[in-house]
């Protein structure tokens, strides 16, 4: 029988970057405040981290308090900091794996993933999928997920992602704005204890279109969606010209914003909390945080790295899995 879900699962990320090295401080700073347990190749830590192996997420509840709880993989390759070795790319899948195995069997709370690198896991290992975050919902069996970067300041979801910006307008639908906006509202509620959360949503053109003259995507479907949704229950306003909505009078007003495509999202938060941003997945059956940055391979290893990110993704999992629990 196993303790109560109270450890976050920790992957290890790319071992080339300065995720081993985030980790080791993000388990410095933070001890048994949050315990978690970290998945990987214990060779890629730095050379001081003091770590034991656990054979068991559970056992992390103790052990974290004087060393950082490592449940350990095999890696083919070394990490020479700065340069990835494709024959490591199996082990960083493998890592991702069991931190989902591990949540869904409920021998962890949350899963919380150090930055990857795409191409290194292609080259090595075939990986089909974009990034992560399309991974981890074929791992969990769900067609549609929504990513959220949230800080204490603001919490921001895009529509559209990783596309030009030339597609957004085909690629942003009623369909696919109305799935953003459930089961954003239904994260909001299940994640963060938000019974009846606040949502803006943007308009995609300048101005929200300002009354057709700068586009009409907003005349011709985004009104009439929100409007609908509005009748159906949800808080929902907009659509707002996303240049006034994420100063500090306007953010008082919502708990999340809906942005139309990439940047329009990214830029306000990463302005205003760059250092401690997380991403978030919602969607998923289980918890799943990021640090919202990539695997700075320029200066990993060189004990310039901030763990702020991280720590505060392993913060956030740790509160969402306890709304999520309750």
């Amino acid at each position: 029988m196993t303790r109560p879900p109270q450890v976050i699962a920790l992957s290890c990320g790319e071992p080339a970057g300065i995720g081993p090295e985030i980790a080791a401080a993000a388990w410095e700073a933070l001890r048994a405040d949050c315990p978690f347990v970290w998945i990987g190749d214990p060779r890629h830590l730095p050379a001081q981290t003091n770590w034991q192996q656990v054979a068991f997420p559970a056992d992390a509840l103790e052990l974290c308090a004087t060393a950082l709880p490592v449940l350990p993989l095999t890696f083919e390759g070394d990490a020479s900091k700065g340069t990835a070795d494709p024959r490591n790319a199996a082990g960083v899948i493998q890592s991702i794996e069991t931190a989902v195995g591990l949540v869904t069997s409920g021998q962890a709370a949350a899963v919380c993933t150090a930055p990857i690198h795409k191409k290194a896991l292609i080259d090595g290992a075939g990986f089909a999928y974009p990034g992560h975050t399309e991974f981890l919902a074929a791992l969990a069996g769900v067609d549609h997920v929504v990513m959220m970067l949230a800080s204490a300041q603001l919490r921001v979801v895009p529509a559209t992602i990783h596309i030009p910006l030339r597609q957004v307008p085909e690629v942003l639908t009623p369909a696919l704005l109305r799935q953003v906006i459930t089961i954003t509202a239904q994260g909001l509620r299940d994640q963060f204890g938000l019974q009846s959360p606040r949502i803006a949503v943007t308009g995609l053109n300048p101005h929200a279109g300002e009354g057709g003259a700068m586009g009409n995507e907003e005349l011709d479907w985004i009104e009439t969606l929100i409007a609908d949704m509005q009748t159906e229950g949800h808080r929902l306003t907009g659509p707002h010209p996303a240049d006034t909505l994420f100063h500090a009078a306007a953010r008082q007003h919502y708990d999340a914003a809906i942005a139309m495509y990439h940047d329009q999202a990214l830029i306000p938060i990463k302005t205003l909390d760059f250092d401690k941003g997380v991403n978030v997945t919602l969607g998923l059956p289980f918890v799943r945080t990021s640090p919202d940055h990539g695997t700075a391979f320029d200066i990993a290893g060189k004990g310039r790295a901030n763990p702020s990110s991280l720590i505060e993704a392993l913060r956030l999992a740790q509160s969402m899995a306890a709304t999520r629990a309750a």
